[in-house]
């Protein structure tokens, strides 16, 4: 952020989350504004999530306060006028900041759990925190050579996923590790407006090879030890990290065909088995399910992969996937805890945006991503099927209650919008 004026009186308050575009936007915004700007990140605070939602009404990030005033997100602050944006300028120079101003992580409780600050308040215990405090105490940790140069205070890849995998168990937690690691790069080579990325700039950062040998190490986990809510962490965060993987190797496809076989042929091999994208979307996390443009089903009746995959197709890992087109929902990272939340939450967000879920009263018409459309069969097959599951899982808002009275009215038209197939790599 740049400096700001340190008179002023207020502050204003963004709730973010690590590595969305639409979040470094605003803050990029908010930091020319000459007022104090406290960043929050629910990611590493959830325990805000559930009062950020009841104060907004959303489920989407950022969302912006001036003092104790709602903007809403990147979209509305970007659409202000310019004399509406300096009142809410003035509002934080001038005026206290209220008693019901949106709230900050507490300090006293994160100064019992982490030593490390974030901006303007200090930062709870991570989810992975216990895993690194026993990994500092155990023997992984020390001298290694590679090559002529020796690295101290180190571990070799193979070493940690032996770690994990014999003193902890926890294939799901490696997955972690490699999304965590692509989304701080995610993050770190995002434009200033939050629009692009630098894949290039990326791939010669020195923790893109630290993640590249980690996940070497994916060959090593035990997949048939997962549970259902194991295997939808694990293979959603490994989609999300193989995407932007192929994205630094070879480039964004371009086209249609480029796309088909960036898709079918991009793969890992995890537990001993080879898994392409198509292979992790449609094989695993949609129950062996046809995908868009396939004739057969991923895996035969003798593939031992078909073992890996889950029994029924999950239509929520829809809005939890990111093939790196600007249509798609947002990177997140998952848990194998409350697993089936997150993803209700994800799918509440996505359909807020108006680039997946339009309605017109006028017309009775119903227009949605084309997600809804590529795998309508997922959503329950029929048109009435599909829009009673989107009614079912949106959250409380104008456009839910337009819905609801555009169904009610009956004969309601679906179409499907244009979807934007274009990538944000900057070069």
């Amino acid at each position: 952020m740049e400096e700001f004026d340190s008179s002023a009186l207020g502050r204003v308050t963004v709730y973010s989350i690590q590595g969305c575009p639409h979040c470094v936007q605003a803050k990029a915004t908010l930091g020319r504004l000459g007022v104090p700007v406290c960043d929050v990140d629910v990611g590493r605070h959830p325990e805000l999530r559930a009062r950020v939602k009841e104060l907004t009404g959303r489920s989407s990030v950022p969302q912006i306060f001036f003092n104790n005033i709602h903007v809403g997100g990147n979209d509305d602050l970007q659409k202000l006028a310019p004399e509406e944006l300096q009142r809410l300028v003035n509002v934080v120079k001038r005026e206290p900041l209220p008693a019901d101003a949106p709230p900050l992580p507490d300090k006293n409780l994160a100064e019992d759990t982490s030593g490390e600050t974030d901006g303007e308040f200090m930062c709870e215990r991570d989810e992975l925190a216990d895993v690194v405090e026993d990994l500092k105490h155990g023997t992984v940790i020390g001298s290694h050579w590679r090559g002529l140069t020796l690295y101290k205070k180190s571990f070799p890849g193979d070493q940690l996923v032996d770690w994990l995998q014999k003193e902890k168990g926890m294939a799901a937690e490696l997955s972690l590790l490699v999304r965590e690691l692509v989304l701080k790069l995610f993050s770190e080579h995002l434009s200033a407006d939050g629009k692009s990325v630098d894949y290039k700039g990326m791939s010669v950062n020195p923790a893109f090879e630290r993640y590249c040998e980690l996940a070497i190490q994916l060959q090593r986990v035990e997949l048939l030890s997962l549970s259902r809510e194991e295997k939808l962490a694990f293979f959603i965060n490994i989609y999300n990290a193989l995407v932007i993987h192929g994205y630094l190797r070879l480039g964004a496809p371009s086209n249609m065909w480029q796309r088909y076989r960036f898709f079918n042929y991009v793969s890992y091999l995890i537990g001993g088995e080879v898994f392409t994208l198509q292979d992790i979307e449609n094989g695993v996390l949609r129950g062996n399910r046809k995908g868009v443009a396939q004739l057969l089903r991923p895996f035969s009746k003798t593939d031992p992969r078909l073992q890996v995959a889950l029994p029924d197709a999950e239509p929520l890992i829809h809005f939890a996937l990111n093939c790196g087109a600007k249509g798609c929902p947002p990177i997140k990272t998952y848990t194998p805890q409350d697993i089936d939340s997150q993803l209700r939450t994800a799918a509440e967000a996505f359909l807020e945006n108006d680039d997946a879920c339009m309605v017109d009263s006028g017309k009775r018409e119903v227009r949605l991503s084309q997600i809804f459309k590529w795998y309508k069969a997922d959503f329950g097959g029929t048109d009435e099927k599909l829009l009673k599951w989107v009614v079912e899982h949106m959250g409380d808002s104008p456009k839910k209650t337009s819905l609801q009275g555009v169904l009610s009215a009956g004969k309601t038209k679906v179409s499907f919008l244009p979807y934007d197939w274009s990538t944000n790599s900057t070069r």
